[in-house]
């Protein structure tokens, strides 16, 4: 493995695995007939990935970009969005990788908040892009992908073209308990600092080196896939495999075509591919281990002796993903347990007041590096937040708003999370962006958002809505009323589609405080689950993606 100094850059980085490793495949995608591009498969070597990288360097050199500008990719899962990226961070550019399921509003904040110089972007998403370009405050240009036109000229100087170690690689936007995303600062030592952090633990999560191929079928815009295994792979001489998003029907066929030997999953994951009938190929692979975060304890055994290979739980976040993992013998299957912290990594569980709670007691996880270093190797910061970057920060601390308990040997358990955050296939949704839409709507009086346990998709969103001229008397309270389709129509042209409520309960009022802040542990009984609340309303079967 390639070692990192502490003035480590991407480019540095790349170069030098890309002469150790030249022959070797750093990408494979799998062959689909049913996509736009690569329908037969493609291999790329670490070499061809070099000489691309290169070619598109003296592009963005050519129109005068560097350090100090930034520019947005919209490309899904191809494998482009890495050889853009590359090139960009060898001159000091930050790449911005959009979300493709956003809509126009989301997107729009996303181009304005960051200040895109322009963005690269596919065919199929050209009309969405200009869509959001349309309604933002700050207008850009639009770069097709395979377009043999010259890069739009930088319309400012950039500082210059050798990037540091703090200079920013990327801006990875994250849902806020506030309603808008903030936008999470990663350096150049940030990125690489996780892929080596990944590829460098012990017992079952060990990595050989030019020999491993990682199927992560999870959205490159999100610091998984994007980040995480990708530079994972990379010091290590490895392959990542990039397949389009998740499907159930291609998941045992990719992993058995392509021979994987590491597979990424989320919980969701899990009941799809077990809910399937068995394929004839679902024991015939080559993983030796997978790694992810959510699965049911009640059947995670049940996966493991049906596919063969260990589900190795982890915890991580975009503010720091140098990842807790439960990858010790023996592990804890059938609990909420994602492993013990290391040399590296401090952890502490406190409660309200920020004291360390006893063992096996629920409190929030607090993160650092260590206490002389803490911020080392976590992200930069909030873009244009100082204030909630340092809130974050208080009492030398990373908050990560996950509730958890500690044993007595050190290993975590997942409870809760604290935050206002809906964590939904992967998906942070803020319960705050979603209120937001609703009381948009001219029906509607006053909206909360909360999260309901989900048995396929971990958690979902579920609105709790008064009207403001309809009596509860008057309505139905079925799916085909047509407030409720109005409703959920609002959100989801306003909404990326995994936004939208996946439950509806109309109320005649929302409990709150003497000062009107709305109490949402009291809208419904603690000892019941709000699924099973006469009157509420089930519009998940509603909820799907555009393309």
């Amino acid at each position: 493995m390639i070692e990192l100094s502490e003035e480590v850059t991407i480019p540095e980085i790349f170069f030098q695995v890309s002469k150790k490793y030249a022959r070797f495949p750093l990408f494979i995608i799998p062959a689909n007939s049913a996509r736009a591009y690569a329908k037969e498969g493609l291999e790329l070597s670490y070499d061809d990935c070099a000489q691309s990288v290169k070619e598109l360097m003296l592009r963005y050199q050519h129109a005068g970009y560097g350090v100090g500008h930034r520019v947005g990719l919209l490309l899904e899962n191809r494998p482009e969005h890495f050889l853009h990226k590359l090139a960009m961070n060898a001159l000091g550019i930050c790449c911005v990788p959009l979300n493709s399921d956003h809509r126009a509003g989301e997107m729009a904040y996303v181009i304005n908040h960051a200040q895109l110089d322009f963005v690269v972007v596919i065919d199929e998403l050209v009309s969405l892009l200009k869509d959001a370009i349309a309604i933002s405050q700050h207008q850009c240009p639009i770069v097709h992908l395979h377009s043999s036109k010259l890069f739009p000229n930088s319309r400012t100087p950039c500082e210059s073209t050798t990037p540091n170690s703090e200079t920013i690689a990327s801006i990875l936007y994250t849902s806020g308990t506030t309603g808008q995303p903030k936008g999470c600062l990663l350096s150049h030592r940030y990125e690489l600092a996780a892929g080596a952090w990944y590829v460098n633990r012990q017992g079952l999560a060990t990595f050989g080196e030019a020999c491993e191929r990682i199927y992560n079928p999870l959205p490159v815009f999100h610091v998984n896939a994007g980040i995480l295994t990708f530079y994972g792979a990379m010091l290590k001489g490895n392959c990542q495999i990039q397949t389009d998003r998740f499907q159930t029907l291609r998941w045992i066929q990719e992993i058995h075509d392509t021979k994987a030997t590491v597979v990424h999953y989320l919980g969701v994951v899990v009941p799809m591919l077990l809910n399937q009938p068995q394929h004839e190929l679902e024991k015939k692979h080559q993983v030796r281990f997978a790694i992810g975060a959510g699965v049911d304890p009640q059947r995670h055994q049940e996966f493991e002796d049906r596919f063969g290979y260990p589900l190795i739980e982890i915890w991580g976040m975009t503010e720091m993903v140098r990842l807790i993992f439960d990858a010790d013998q023996p592990r804890k299957v059938g609990t909420r347990c994602f492993g013990r912290t290391q040399q590296g990594l401090d952890v502490r569980v406190v409660n309200d007041h920020g004291e360390k709670v006893s063992d096996g007691a629920p409190g929030e996880m607090l993160i650092r590096y260590s206490a002389e270093k803490p911020r080392q190797d976590f992200f930069s910061g909030y873009l244009k937040d100082q204030e909630a970057t340092e809130y974050a920060w208080r009492g030398g601390w990373f908050h990560t708003g996950d509730i958890v308990t500690r044993d007595p040997d050190g290993f975590l358990h997942f409870v809760e999370r604290r935050k206002n955050i809906i964590r939904r296939s992967g998906e942070n949704i803020a319960a705050a962006e979603v209120e937001a839409v609703l009381q948009t709507h001219p029906a509607v009086l006053q909206a909360a958002v909360l999260s309901v346990q989900d048995e396929l998709r971990e958690e979902e969103v579920l609105a709790c809505v008064v009207l403001k001229d309809y009596s509860l008397q008057s309505l139905s309270m079925g799916i085909e009323e047509p407030i409720v389709k109005d409703l959920f129509e609002h959100c989801n042209q306003h909404l990326a589609y995994f936004k939208a409520p996946g439950w509806l309960f109309f109320t005649d009022q929302i409990p709150t405080t003497g000062t009107q802040k709305i109490q949402k542990h009291q809208i419904f009984p603690s000892d019941l689950d709000p699924r099973d609340t006469p009157g509420i309303i089930d519009l998940r079967s509603w909820k799907k993606r555009n393309r």
